[in-house]
Order: structure tokens, then C-alpha cells, then sequence
């Protein structure tokens, strides 16, 4: 028996959009640590004497601790041999999957890791809004909307000032903060969406200008978790050009 971690990408959500490399992973392995945004389908792959253990986090519910998980994850690999820890899109993109990597290889742990489709760029994709688009965005930004210490990213002071296209993940109890933040900054009219579910049963989009988003959003009763995408580029939704008018409608009423 030999221990080894491999980081598993798990996709946005849908269970079909991890990677063939992926599912072989699961396939292999022993022990499957899995997330709360990783598809539970998926636990399907795995062996029929896999031990299966859901660590997942969800901002206001109970949850273990990352320290607690690395040391899972030696105890467990050194225990049973191959652990696979299955993470909601990419495990390296807020996903903390550097941290257990170093940790794993620092108690002597080999470890492999396997990218998974970052919620960051399919989920927009998923609802037909491109993070890039000739004549539109050069470029985007992916930044966490909440930081270790519970405040909001100071990178969101930057991004403000910036025409890139701007994707916010984790940050939907900041919605206020955030659409405040671009009011502030003459950007109240920017095109605006905040995906619930992305790829997954139940999505949910909200699109329309930055200061009518957190009206919207309360009123559609769109919750975590979501992603959130402001810059030009939402306004090639399919139903942005609709909502924009009927925002037009109420305004003059």
C-alpha cells in the first residue's frame, strides 16, 4: 500500500463536466474526501470499498476546519493508501488545494494533481456570457468576494477602476457591498448577473445593471451558492436587453 493524494477538479457542477483523468482518479481510489460543491454523482466512480467523506464547507453552517482536513488526509492516505480529494471546480482556484498539497508532501504524502473546469469561466459560459470578447473585454479578473478574515477583497478596489470583465466568487453575501462599491465608482449602469447553481438543476440567472441587482436577486430569491459577473460582456445574455428595457419601464413610471 502505498499513500498518495491526488487533487481531483471536480468541475461547476454538473457531473459530466469533470475530466476523463479525473474519473479514472476516482476510479482508483480508496478514500474519497468530497466537497460541498462537488456533484455527489460522481461518488459513483469510486470502488465499491471506497470510504466515502463529505468535507464540505458552506458559509454559516457547521464545517471542519482546514487544519482538521490535512490531517484527515495524511491519517487517512497513510491508513488506506490512495486518497482522492474531490473539490468543486478547480481545486487551486480558491479551492485550498495548494495548502493540503504541502501539507501531504511535508508528512511524506506523493501527490498528483488533476485541473478541473473552473466555475469562474464555465459557469458565464454555461449562460451564454463570454469572460472575453473581441470589442468587448481584453481581459478578466476572478476574485473571491469573501476574504479569510470575512471582509471583502481590497482587489475589488482595483478591479472597479478597471474595463475587464470582473468574476466574483464566494461573494454573494457581499452583493451589497460590491454593487456599492461600482455605484460609487459611476459604474451603476454596468451590465450585471449572479448565477445560482451554475451547470447544475435548479440555475438560476439574474441579469440587469449593477444598482437594481440586489433588488432583483432578493426578489428571484437567488442564494449561495453563485457567481457573481459584472462588465459589458453580460450585456450579450440572451435576456439582458429585455430586463434593461423593463428597468427602463419602472424608471419612467
Amino acid at each position: 500500500m502505498q499513500p498518495k493524494l491526488t487533487l481531483v477538479g471536480a468541475g461547476p457542477g454538473d457531473g459530466e463536466l469533470i475530466t476523463l483523468k479525473g474519473i479514472r482518479a476516482l476510479q482508483k481510489a480508496d478514500v474519497v474526501l468530497y466537497d460541498d460543491l462537488a456533484n455527489a454523482t460522481l461518488l459513483d466512480f469510486a470502488p465499491a470499498h471506497c470510504l466515502k467523506m463529505y468535507v464540505g464547507k458552506r458559509a454559516g453552517k457547521p464545517s471542519k476546519a482546514q487544519d482538521e482536513i490535512n490531517t484527515l488526509i495524511v491519517r487517512l492516505a497513510t491508513q488506506h493508501g490512495h486518497v482522492v480529494r474531490l473539490k468543486g471546480g478547480d481545486a487551486y482556484v480558491f479551492g485550498r488545494g495548494f495548502e493540503e498539497r504541502t501539507y501531504a508532501l511535508d508528512h511524506g504524502i506523493s501527490c498528483e494533481v488533476i485541473p478541473g473546469v473552473s466555475s469562474s469561466i464555465a459557469v458565464p459560459a454555461a449562460q451564454g456570457i463570454p469572460v472575453t470578447c473581441r470589442g468587448v473585454s481584453e481581459s478578466f479578473w476572478v476574485i473571491t468576494g469573501t476574504t479569510r478574515s470575512g471582509g471583502m477583497s481590497k482587489d475589488m478596489e482595483l478591479a472597479v477602476q478597471s474595463d475587464a470583465t470582473v468574476v466574483v466568487l464566494m461573494g454573494l453575501n457581499k452583493l451589497q457591498d460590491i454593487c456599492a462599491l461600482y455605484v460609487r465608482n459611476g459604474k451603476a449602469n454596468l451590465p450585471m448577473a449572479v448565477i445560482q447553481n451554475g451547470t447544475r438543476t435548479g440555475e438560476q440567472c439574474v441579469v440587469g445593471q449593477v444598482w437594481e441587482i440586489p433588488s432583483l436577486v432578493a426578489a428571484q430569491g437567488v442564494g449561495a451558492p453563485a457567481v457573481i459577473v459584472l462588465g459589458e460582456v453580460v450585456a450579450l445574455h440572451k435576456a439582458y436587453l429585455p430586463a434593461y428595457l423593463q428597468s427602463l419601464q419602472l424608471a419612467c413610471i
